[in-house]
């Protein structure tokens, strides 16, 4: 019988994958805390995720060796942790890691004293001493030594560092010693116009996105430009939002077979992706497609929005309703194994119809990676069609035929593993995407996929004993106190979600997850948030996150929620509250909107005001579906066919007869609209 460690115990597969390691690991909790301290050893925190190529490089060299966890299990007290169960330790010791040495990534190692405070850290060792690299096992009697003849110094050190980093997180801090307070709270169109420059200061406006290889997606970045473009008609910001779209639904970080988005470019054109995909930037992409839809009308857009959905479905979701964590990159230990096709195999498997499909799908007989082809679309669909000699339907019909060939084929193979856990707010990001989405597009049946998906994160995700949230689910166990973002998103998925439904438990929902943030994750001066909740207590330091990186900061949504949730209730307390968050960090917003895009994108709707729209009466809902269609991205929304709710919004509204829609501003409105499109030409006026 194989030997196991304690994280046989476990449910993250991330875990479970290093449970027969010869690495005597715990999971982080009380007992390996207790066991440092009463052998007097410092602690080694090994972070990483299921989906991540590096850690397992890492896990293979390094922790499946014997001589390793020998000198591992006898010098320190080991601990695995899945950063996406645990985001706030992985926050943490991030901050620690790049204070420390400049430096970032995963596999993430960091060294603790016996009371669990870093001292050194990096990201992956190599097994051997590689270009000056220090190798894990000289790193690992390093250490050691340091600690034996050290031990004051590396304690001071330890002091230090959580000391700088209880002083980072003082937004009190940021807001003024770092750049200076504004006085008013005015967001401009000069304001706008400034993060509009510098989005485009970064842009590719050859092959789309932002910066250089490797480019993400930076999805808040494009709905920016397309939410700038339709407030001022800038047709640059247009162009370098569709290009961005465009190029990465036509690049190999897209699945051309199976539908969905990798992680990552990890090249200038997109061509050779980070094959892992998450389900956060399927979420976030699926959002951004589906209003680049709504500007443009590009069927392109619903093809590839179609494809997301039913990748989602089809292999990331279970039959309860939640939408897993991730696929891995890797399959048969190489990465990208899966989706890449030799030229021999694909013309085996389209016989005639391979000459114009490899002219489609960009497949030579050397290979456009490493001698294998990722497939992709240097041309659209009609540029090709003209190129190979078919009309548009026979193109599109040869393409689908040879699709569904091609995938026949690929899922004989061996499948990247799926990191099974159900993760709160990645559903929630995917739950408002499913909302957007299915408005957008049409599609009545994503917004039922919607309600099934929140019934089951209402269901499984709250603690009826404690009245708390909680983080992850696997096999019907819940663990893990919420964090800041699983309760921001899960906020702004109920707003989301109430337009198209019109069912007021989901307003009524959020407002108590309102209530419920505030008394959990609320700092001293009732501004901010928290990441991690009151009642957690195995943090060094309550962390403050406002950065936008692959997912939006849990602040920059507190921000968005409280300014809905404050227009819908008529809390004004709340309005003051999210436009004070924004005006604190209104230079970081403006200088560097690629990391603040959630920020930026709430200070352009300030600077053009918020519609608040409502519908009234007999067919509200009929109305409700052919209005929300369109791109109006600077609303708040209400229907209802009866009379007696009792929303500020719709206060004196009375529901007589056929639907009216009032448009209104401050909670004054114009006289009522009987069509939708009447009301459209009334907004586009006013935008």
């Amino acid at each position: 019988m194989t030997n196991t460690n304690r994280l046989i115990n476990e449910t993250s597969p991330y875990l479970l994958q290093h449970a027969h390691n010869p690495v005597d690991w715990y999971p982080w909790g009380d007992e390996a805390l207790e066991r440092a301290k009463q052998e007097d050893k410092p602690i080694i925190v090994s972070i990483g995720y299921a989906a991540c190529h590096w850690c397992h490089v890492m896990e293979r060299e390094s922790f499946e060796d014997q001589q390793t966890a020998v000198l591992m299990n006898r010098y320190f007290i080991c601990i695995k942790v899945d950063r996406e169960e645990r985001p706030d330790l992985d926050h943490f010791f991030m901050d620690a890691l790049q204070a420390t040495s400049g430096q970032g990534g995963w596999p993430l190692n960091m060294f603790l004293t016996s009371d669990a405070m870093p001292f050194y850290g990096g990201t992956y060792f190599p097994p051997q001493r590689l270009h000056n690299r220090i190798s894990w096992k000289e790193l690992l009697v390093h250490i050691h030594e340091a600690y034996q003849k050290r031990r004051e110094e590396i304690e001071q050190q330890a002091g230090n560092l959580i000391e700088h980093l209880r002083k980072s997180n003082d937004t009190k801090v940021i807001a003024s010693d770092r750049l200076g307070v504004q006085q008013n709270n005015g967001f401009t169109q000069a304001h706008a116009s400034k993060i509009f420059n510098n989005i485009m200061g970064t842009a590719d406006q050859v092959e789309g996105g932002f910066g250089r290889a490797p480019k993400f997606p930076q999805s808040y970045s494009i709905q920016y430009l397309l939410r700038y473009h339709f407030f001022t008609g800038n047709q640059d910001a247009l162009r370098q939002a569709e290009l961005s779209l465009k190029k990465m639904m036509h690049g190999g970080i897209y699945d051309q077979l199976g539908g969905g988005f990798c992680r990552y470019s990890t090249d200038g054109e997109w061509l050779a992706p980070h094959f892992e995909k998450m389900t956060y930037d399927n979420a976030l992409l699926l959002l951004v497609l589906s209003e680049a839809f709504q500007l443009t009308g590009d069927k392109d857009y619903l093809r590839v929005a179609e494809e997301t959905v039913g990748f989602m479905q089809r292999e990331m979701m279970d039959a309860a309703g939640g939408f897993y964590a991730a696929l891995d990159a890797d399959s048969e230990g190489v990465e990208g194994k899966f989706y890449t096709w030799t030229r021999k195999a694909f013309d085996e498997v389209l016989g005639h119809d391979a000459v114009p499909m490899a002219e489609l799908f960009d497949v030579t007989t050397d290979g456009n990676w490493e001698h294998v082809n990722i497939l992709r679309m240097k041309k659209g669909v009609e540029e090709w069609a003209v190129a190979v000699g078919l009309s548009p339907d026979k193109a599109m019909d040869c393409m689908a035929r040879a699709k569904e060939k091609l995938m026949a084929i690929r899922s004989s193979r061996i499948r990247p593993a799926t990191d099974d856990k159900v993760i709160l707010g990645w559903n929630a990001l995917f739950n408002q995407a499913l909302s957007k989405a299915g408005q957008a597009f049409g599609k009545d049946d994503w917004i039922a996929l919607a309600e099934t998906n929140m019934a089951f994160l209402l269901q499984n995700f709250y603690n009826t004993k404690s009245g708390q949230y909680l983080h992850t689910h696997k096999a019907g166990v819940s663990r893990y106190p919420a964090f800041l973002d699983d309760i921001a998103y899960l906020i702004q998925s109920l707003l989301f979600l109430y337009e198209p439904t019109g069912n007021t438990a989901y307003l009524e929902k959020a407002r108590a997850l309102m209530d419920y943030a505030m008394e959990q994750f609320n700092d001293e001066d009732q501004l901010f948030f928290y990441y991690t909740p009151a009642f957690q207590e195995d943090m060094p330091v309550r962390k403050k996150d406002m950065y936008d990186g692959a997912i939006p900061s849990g602040n920059s949504i507190m921000a968005w929620n409280l300014y809905r949730l404050g227009l819908l209730f008529d809390q004004q307390d709340w309005i003051k509250r999210a436009t004070s968050m924004l005006q604190t960090l209104l230079d970081l917003a403006v200088k560097y909107p690629t990391s603040y895009g959630i920020w930026a994108n709430l200070l352009l709707e300030l600077s053009q005001g918020t519609h608040e729209i409502l519908i009234v009466g007999d067919n509200a809902f009929s109305k409700t579906k052919v209005l929300l269609a369109h791109y109006i991205p600077n609303k708040v929304f209400m229907a209802t066919e009866t009379a007696g709710q009792h929303y500020p919004l719709m206060e004196g509204r009375l529901a007589n007869g056929d639907a009216n829609i009032f448009v209104c501003h401050n909670y004054s409105c114009s006289l009522p609209f009987a069509s939708v499109e009447e009301t459209l030409e009334h907004l586009l006026t006013r935008r």
